[in-house]
């Protein structure tokens, strides 16, 4: 569904990315783990277009990516839950909702996908007319998850999902993710600083470092090198 192959990223002259790729397959549950500066936030916004590339290749479906407006790619079932949840305070969560539902399939879905929101994060729904700014963090990354929903994605692309919430709170989200993944059979790709979590519900992940992939693997793989349980798993 989704690769890139050797891109490259530079802020100010220093390379975010430095020949970066990874592959997707549809239906995967793939997460992108790594310390605070190692690039991953920065592999989103080059899918999304909110930063531009000098150098590699990204495609999805077979379509190259990088020539695709930023505006457009979400009509392509790509959707982007920015770290930080980034809701429009000042609407409603219905607008909310309604604002994630602009593209194509996510109008012509509106209801089906509407369910399962509310389905999946039943908080929201007593809360449809309050505004968006007055939710608790959690509330609201589980809106800004809906909102991606909302579009009716074919890759749902979530940036840390569980930055700032108390432990409980990020267990619920989690689990909501993995319930979106395994009863939508929707493509999730993870970034997330809590790596026990995201590597247990992924199928595969990589391990990202100063801007490069250095390891790749199942699950399974993962959690059984030793580098990775002395580094990120305190074990």
């Amino acid at each position: 569904m989704l690769r890139i192959e050797e891109i490259v990223v530079s802020y100010g002259g220093l390379r975010a990315l430095n020949g970066v790729s990874l592959e997707i397959a549809a239906g995967e549950f793939v997460a992108v783990v790594g310390p605070n500066g190692a690039g991953k936030t920065t592999i989103f916004k080059a899918i999304s277009g909110t930063v531009a590339t000098s150098g590699g290749k990204i495609t999805f479906e077979g379509r190259d990516l990088l020539a695709i407006p930023p505006a457009r790619r979400a009509h392509l079932g790509i959707a982007h839950v920015p770290e930080g949840r980034q809701v429009f305070s000042t609407l409603t969560v219905l607008e909310n909702l309604e604002m994630g539902a602009h593209t194509e399939a996510g109008r012509k879905r509106w209801k089906e996908n509407f369910a399962t929101v509310l389905a999946l994060f039943p908080a929201l729904g007593s809360r449809l007319k309050q505004l968006a700014g007055t939710l608790s963090g959690g509330e609201q990354q589980m809106l800004a998850i809906g909102r991606g929903i909302a579009s009716s994605p074919k890759l749902l692309m979530l940036d840390e999902p569980s930055l700032g919430l108390a432990p409980a709170v990020a267990d619920a989200i989690f689990e909501g993710i993995e319930q979106i993944h395994r009863e939508r059979g929707i493509t999730v790709l993870l970034v997330e600083q809590r790596v026990a979590e995201a590597i247990e519900s992924c199928s595969r992940g990589y391990v990202l470092q100063s801007g490069r992939v250095v390891m790749t693997g199942t699950h399974e793989t993962l959690f059984s090198d030793q580098r990775i349980k002395q580094t990120y798993l305190g074990m």
